[in-house]
């Protein structure tokens, strides 16, 4: 089964938040999808931290060499259809990537932030839902 992961899942467990036991059983024995955009979604993620003073260079670089371990097969996405959902509900288009990687390959999408799986159920896609 495809699981298609958005970058707050895979921030959570390569920083060790308290969601990363939950979120790596519920991905046990699936193939992790996500759009091409995950690397730099991944990298303005850290350098959100490093503005907040949150991480520090040394932390990130540990952080990237787990994330590197992870098996991720990565997706395109049609840009136009994805451009139209951003549209269509207000969101970011790294989010709209996200929705439209599971709409194409049928499957569900494992995410921390509630504002993109309430999109992502009114596209009809499923979600698995952790909660912290």
């Amino acid at each position: 089964m495809n699981v298609v992961i958005d970058v707050s899942v895979i921030l959570a467990v390569i920083t060790n938040e308290p969601t990363k036991g939950q979120l790596i059983q519920a991905t046990q024995d699936a193939e992790l999808v996500a759009p091409e955009s995950i690397h730099w979604e991944v990298g303005n993620a850290f350098s959100a931290l490093f503005r907040r003073h949150r991480s520090t260079l040394d932390q990130a670089i540990a952080a990237l060499e787990i994330y590197h371990q992870i098996p991720i097969r990565l997706a395109p996405v049609n840009l136009t259809s994805a451009v139209s959902l951003a549209y269509r509900h207000g969101i970011y288009a790294y989010d709209a990537y996200l929705i439209e990687c599971a709409l194409s390959f049928r499957s569900p999408v494992l995410t921390l932030d509630r504002r993109l799986a309430e999109v992502a159920e009114q596209e009809g896609v499923r979600v698995i839902r952790i909660e912290p």
